[in-house]
């Protein structure tokens, strides 16, 4: 069977859930029995979003080969629970880079590059690479940003070749667009979609399906007068009102036909029946009623919660997998210093500092660790928040008051966090970190090792300071175990309080790869332990 493409765009406005749609719709051809990949283009002219402040795009999602991508890749890989490489996401950035590259090395023969063909032809190069790579049958392509937009006319111009180059057949178009309610006249509006699909019909492709968002209720004589103003099929044109249960997408989709109108139109040959029972389960789990816990996330990005999203989606899955419900309390770092917000984070049940890069905010960061410690408060930092939560301890057990990581301050004479060794020479700050899965190996009886239940597992990193082993003793005769380590020994990966109900530190992101069915298990103990300091009854008691 040749390859299979669905490509996905967007019209009106962004952030109307394309990424969550391909992901969805991906789930839908697993379902079936396809082997799906699924690939992001971002126009901006960043290499990668690595460099990227938070605010400015969300979390930064990373892969087992160490990709710094987009955060969509991580509504891919939960939807879907497919592993993803540096393929699946590529910038216009990286594009220019390579194509450069070759005219410095003399590639085109003296020729003037040009959008078209050089450019474009990269764009068509990258995206055949994740299907040979992967070996799937049906690769969905994901275009960031709207149509109309100067930077993404070169990815939508590959991709009209595209349509040409392996065939009408394997080619489809989803168009992801928003239908606003204009609350003056009291009625949804057609025309801003009917406008994106005529811009992107201006440059020769037309959309074989629309996924009409809203936040209001899509009537069907309105998704017929978009069949025919937008030259589509009727059924084709799939109405998605907002659902406050993330994962109820797949479903919604389901109900509209849209996997086997895709079977159908793309001639597949699907080889299961697809069982929704496992899904319609977790989303009825969602919706039940259930005692609620708060958890103090402390962070410096705070007012965009998309920067802590794998975060935030790791607490719900292991909260729904116990039979509870986490209300996030989002404290900004910041305040804490400023003696703000503290109320919040002694009624919290748990508190969670996630990682982050930049001095701004640590001090308070370190306060909520000393207050989980002295208080017994379950307490899980990831990555950043592992490194404070020693230096917290180095300060106020060990009596080191200058105790500081040397990212924060390189004159400490207690540097308990220290610049890896292998990164001292590097200058370049995109793409240079500690990336990507290392095996971290756990010691026997420790909460990490109850917690997993292996003896040896790998992780996702970010990061380019370690633990000082040269404190190692130190730490571990003061109540500090070192649960886990890279099996060379000289990477500290775990850290935890062994007189402390749950205060455990990872050097990794165990955000990256918890699963709405599937909760990470650093995650799904924190989650316990915090039900346990309430009271509350959780489903494996």
């Amino acid at each position: 069977m040749p390859t299979k493409y669905l490509f996905f765009t967007g019209g009106v406005v962004s952030s109307v859930g394309k990424g969550v749609t391909a992901a969805a719709i991906g789930l839908l051809l697993k379902e079936r029995g396809f082997k799906v990949v699924v690939q992001k283009l971002d126009p901006y002219i960043n290499v990668d979003p690595g460099t990227m402040s938070p605010y400015q795009h969300g979390e930064v999602f990373v892969l087992d080969d160490g990709a710094e991508t987009d955060l969509d890749l991580g509504h891919y890989e939960r939807f879907i629970d497919i592993r993803l490489s540096r393929a699946s996401n590529f910038t216009t950035g990286q594009v220019y880079a390579e194509v450069i590259s070759k005219e410095r090395r003399g590639d085109y023969l003296g020729g003037t590059i040009q959008v078209i063909p050089h450019i474009t032809n990269e764009i068509k190069r990258r995206i055949g690479l994740v299907a040979k790579a992967s070996g799937a049958e049906i690769v969905l392509v994901e275009i960031g940003g709207t149509v109309g937009d100067i930077e993404s006319q070169p990815f939508l111009e590959a991709l009209r070749q595209m349509r040409t180059e392996v065939g009408r057949d394997n080619t489809f178009f989803v168009h992801v667009t928003w239908m606003p309610y204009i609350g003056a006249a009291g009625e949804l509006k057609t025309k801003p979609t009917q406008h994106s699909v005529a811009e992107l019909r201006s440059i020769g492709i037309s959309p074989n399906m629309i996924i009409a968002r809203s936040d209001q209720p899509i009537g069907q004589e309105l998704l017929d007068k978009i069949a025919l103003f937008c030259d589509v099929e009727k059924k084709a044109v799939i109405p998605m009102e907002t659902t406050p249960v993330l994962y109820e997408v797949p479903l919604l989709l389901e109900k509209a036909g849209v996997g086997d109108y895709l079977v159908e139109k793309l001639n597949l040959n699907a080889t299961i029946t697809p069982n929704w029972s496992e899904w319609e389960h977790l989303v009825s789990n969602v919706r039940k009623p259930k005692p609620t816990l708060g958890i103090a996330l402390v962070g410096k990005y705070v007012e965009l919660h998309d920067a802590y999203m794998s975060v935030r989606e790791s607490l719900k899955h292991a909260a729904l997998a116990l039979g509870t419900e986490i209300e996030i309390e989002w404290l900004h770092a910041t305040d804490l210093e400023k003696g703000r917000g503290w109320e919040l984070l002694k009624n919290a049940n748990g508190i969670i500092v996630p990682g982050g890069f930049g001095s701004r905010g640590i001090e308070g960061k370190i306060q909520a660790a000393k207050y989980a410690r002295e208080n017994k408060v379950p307490y899980l930092g990831l990555c950043l928040g592992m490194q404070l939560m020693c230096v917290e301890f180095a300060r106020n057990i060990l009596g080191y008051e200058d105790a500081n990581s040397t990212e924060f301050d390189r004159t400490t004479t207690h540097p308990v966090i220290d610049l890896m060794i292998e990164q001292r020479a590097i200058t370049d700050m995109g793409g240079t970190m500690r990336l990507g899965l290392y095996p971290c190996v756990l010691k026997k009886g420790t909460k990490a090792s109850l917690a997993y239940q292996f003896p040896q597992v790998e992780e996702r990193h970010r990061h380019r300071f370690e633990f000082n082993n040269a404190y190692r003793n130190e730490y571990e005769s003061a109540g500090m175990i070192f649960s886990g380590i890279s099996p060379d020994n000289k990477l500290v990966e775990i850290s935890e309080l062994s007189d402390h109900p749950f205060m455990v530190g990872s050097q990794f992101h165990p955000e990256f790869l918890s699963r709405p069915n599937r909760p990470h298990p650093l995650f799904l103990s924190f989650v316990k332990a915090a039900a346990h300091r309430a009271g509350t009854p959780i489903n494996d008691e």
